[in-house]
């Protein structure tokens, strides 16, 4: 249930309402937007008296939500959200371009790859030092290590770092993380969603490459409805009947998420095609269709990469996807 404010209500009041609805066991959503502030309702409303809230003076409206994702709906917070990550900001018109390898290797690579995206106009450097792979055998990541090095390339560059948490149990180790990203496989992993929640720290949360756009909002709804309302969503692709690229990039779901929830929303081409040459029309395409950021994987010398070699782009061609894209975005506004 959602309680839209009049614009001239007073402060006494508006706490007064609030108040009194939070003793009836509610929890209160408070978005407050240039002309107007909407209360969200969650939990059991079914004990509200729509009438009688209606008939108070600093009410304009009460409507309820039939959607089961509450914090994260766009009729709960009209104004898009805008995630701020030191200077760099994601949603509500800001663009945001991360970049960097799929896993952190040496601090030679990590820190040569962060130099070259940044002089190429990456916003933040991604790099995964715990890798979830399919395979046992496969390399799966530096784990406490590779966090170090990526903390090392920021302090070269001065790029924000985001980076995979796989498990509760490595929390400690994020602490100086700037923003955590949530994988494919753990998109539904409710347990370490809710630990996320209490962190405050920004949280990048990618689509489950066989998931619904509701169960992806349903897990952010985990994570704020935890108190943490720094979500990014990612789409990254999902598994369809495409056998000829890793995933099918599901672009159309840019709009569509938009259109039911306030949060940002950023394109992963890289998951999404697996291949490398596929990456640069999938980043302008995303781009043209309204993503709030694009996150691609770079290497510099993709050839050798212990994962994911043959979707990563080279410095050079990473340079020029970021002309093309900007200037997308610099026709559309």
């Amino acid at each position: 249930m959602i309680v839209v404010i009049r614009s001239d209500a007073s402060k006494d009041k508006q706490d007064r309402l609030i108040d009194w609805l939070k003793s009836m066991g509610l929890g209160i959503h408070v978005s407050v937007g240039d002309y107007q502030t909407v209360l969200g309702l969650i939990g059991d409303t079914s004990k509200v008296d729509i009438d009688l809230i209606e008939s108070l003076d600093i009410v304009e409206s009460v409507k309820r939500v039939s959607e089961t994702f509450k914090c994260v709906n766009r009729k709960f917070h009209p104004e898009d959200t805008v995630v701020e990550i030191g200077s760099v900001k994601v949603g509500g018109g800001h663009f945001c371009m991360i970049a960097g390898p799929c896993s952190v290797e040496t601090e030679e690579q990590i820190v040569a790859v962060a130099r070259a995206v940044k002089a190429a106009g990456a916003d933040m450097l991604r790099g995964g030092a715990f890798k979830p792979r399919t395979s046992p055998y496969d390399f799966q990541g530096l784990k406490g290590e590779g966090l170090e090095l990526l903390k090392i390339a920021r302090a070269e560059t001065g790029l924000p770092i985001v980076t995979e948490i796989m498990s509760m149990v490595d929390l400690p180790l994020f602490e100086d993380v700037d923003v955590l990203q949530v994988g494919a496989r753990n998109m539904q992993n409710f347990d370490l969603l809710k630990e996320l929640g209490r962190t405050g720290k920004p949280i990048l949360l990618k689509r489950g490459l066989a998931n619904t756009l509701k169960e992806l909002l349903m897990s952010a709804e985990y994570i704020m409805a935890s108190g943490n309302e720094q979500v990014i969503l990612c789409e990254r692709g999902i598994r369809t009947y495409s056998d000829y690229l890793r995933n099918t990039l599901d672009l159309a779901a840019v709009p569509m998420l938009h259109e039911l929830s306030h949060l940002p929303v950023v394109v992963d081409p890289s998951h999404a095609t697996g291949i490398a040459r596929m990456v640069p029309p999938m980043a302008q395409a995303a781009a043209a269709c309204g993503a709030d950021g694009i996150m691609i994987e770079v290497h510099n010398d993709p050839i050798h990469a212990l994962c994911d070699g043959a979707q990563s782009l080279k410095p050079e061609e990473y340079a020029d996807v970021v002309k093309k894209v900007r200037a997308i975005r610099e026709a559309l506004v």
